[in-house]
């Protein structure tokens, strides 16, 4: 459920008029509802409440600082795949302590930070991984908490793209291999083994590939514990969101119709009986689930073209701006901001950028719609903007937080002069002491989570 609803023919965010958020900040603009976050955070915690979950939120599905902070202010822990994920949760006042490291290329380096950050484990993909991990341990005279990542083999239907849980995935250890590292691992003096952990893939709608894969990481899951003092099972993430009819996913009665769809309470009731007995800590780490259905994308139309053969609607955001259509050849719902009366149309909703994969829509029986119109992307609060690029020589857009009537910018629109920042002409225009730098200290201008919503987002009129 999440809280985006007409009043009358006008869109809300909570209990703002998102056309007036568009006036303010310009768009192309990407709102959040905070309470939906919290709603949804609370509602996994709330199912989940016998097994004393730790709930990691991953990171990757969105990770502007505003919403990081949020997240920790309830006690999320966070699920993290790069040093620079890493650097944000500190930022945002996360605790490490209460977050796992994924990943299947992390560097020396980064392992490094999480270790001296504390991180509570990573999660190891690879035998040589584990080699390095070792090493940097001894190095730093540390004890390195680590969970293997095992790829149970369990397929889900879900995108080809976002299924990790294949042994044709790159991600995790075979349980054949999970069994022979068991022998070796008294030999790597500076790992611990905290636990065991496998994530199948994302967008999973319905609970059964779930329940097969605990089954199958079970009797692995027990000889962690038996034999090397294992505290925790991490079941990862994955459950899916609406797309489709997200507007109207908003309705509790919606999600009644929905008895299949793996919901958090359905997740819960399957997985309960079999994770219970182990007495361990159990790991979830949602990342879709709790900010996907939280945001949408608000754009307004340039210009309507009109061929025999098709009609098309040109607005101002682009695949730059949220890639996933161009990528997944995904579906996100599109509505307008103010409703009007008149007969539908179907048409294709395209961007500016130049590519003709730059499509939201094709063939979209839609509302009708004039130059100006503003429109909202639905279910784009996950993989939205922390995919978005700069190509086309287009600035990223601003980011919006909206609790209730209160709204505030969170990220600043950027500017033509952030698309060149950290760029040089000449030689020695780029001065050598930040050469290369990749601790994330230079060239991060615009995102702050403490902006004021008075700061308007560097508004560009249409």
């Amino acid at each position: 459920m999440h809280r985006f609803r007409y009043q009358g023919e006008a869109l809300f965010v909570e209990e703002t008029d998102a056309a007036g958020l568009a006036e303010r900040y310009g768009t192309p603009l990407y709102v959040y509802s905070a309470g939906t976050i919290v709603d949804h955070y609370e509602r996994l915690l709330s199912s989940l409440r016998a097994l004393n979950p730790l709930i990691c939120y991953a990171v990757k599905a969105n990770s502007n600082l505003a919403l990081l902070r949020l997240l920790a202010s309830r006690g999320s822990g966070f699920d993290l795949v790069s040093g620079g994920e890493l650097y944000r949760i500190l930022r945002a006042g996360g605790d490490p302590a209460r977050s796992t490291f994924a990943g299947v290329g992390k560097t020396a380096q980064e392992i490094k930070e999480a270790l001296e950050a504390g991180i509570y484990s990573f999660v190891v993909e690879s035998r040589e991984e584990l080699e390095v991990i070792d090493r940097v341990a001894a190095r730093l005279g540390k004890r390195a908490p680590v969970a293997l990542r095992v790829n149970p083999d369990v397929g889900a239907r879900t995108h080809a793209k976002v299924k990790t849980g294949v042994a044709e995935s790159k991600f995790g250890i075979s349980p054949e291999e999970i069994e022979g590292l068991y022998r070796q691992l008294p030999h790597f003096s500076h790992v611990s083994l905290r636990g065991i952990q496998f994530h199948i893939g994302s967008q999973i709608r319905d609970v059964e590939p779930f329940e097969e894969a605990v089954r199958r990481v079970i009797p692995l899951v027990e000889i962690a514990r038996d034999r090397f003092g294992a505290e925790f099972f991490d079941i990862g993430g994955g459950l899916g969101i609406a797309y489709e009819e997200a507007l109207q996913s908003g309705d509790p009665g919606w999600w009644e119709s929905k008895a299949q769809w793996a919901t958090p309470a359905h997740y819960a009731e399957r997985l309960l009986p079999l994770l219970g007995p182990l007495k361990l800590r159990i790991i979830v780490e949602p990342g879709r689930l709790l900010v996907g259905n939280a945001g949408i994308l608000l754009t307004r139309v340039l210009y309507r073209k009109n061929r025999p053969q098709k009609k098309f609607v040109i607005v101002d955001a682009g695949m730059n701006d949220l890639v996933r259509p161009a990528l997944y050849g995904s579906f996100h719902q599109i509505v307008p901001v103010a409703r009007r009366s008149g007969e539908w149309v179907e048409a294709d909703v395209v961007g500016p950028v130049c590519e003709s994969g730059d499509c939201f829509a094709a063939s979209r029986r839609m509302a009708p719609v004039e130059s100006g119109d503003l429109l909202a992307i639905f279910s784009t609060g996950a993989y939205g903007f922390s995919m978005a690029s700069q190509y086309n020589s287009r600035p990223r857009p601003a980011e919006v937080l909206v609790d209730g009537a209160n709204h505030r910018l969170i990220r600043l629109r950027e500017s033509y002069e952030d698309l060149v920042r950290g760029e040089g002409i000449d030689e020695g225009e780029i001065a050598p002491g930040l050469s290369g730098r990749a601790d994330g200290a230079s060239g991060q201008a615009g995102e702050n989570e403490s902006l004021t919503r008075d700061q308007a987002g560097r508004k560009e009129k249409p």
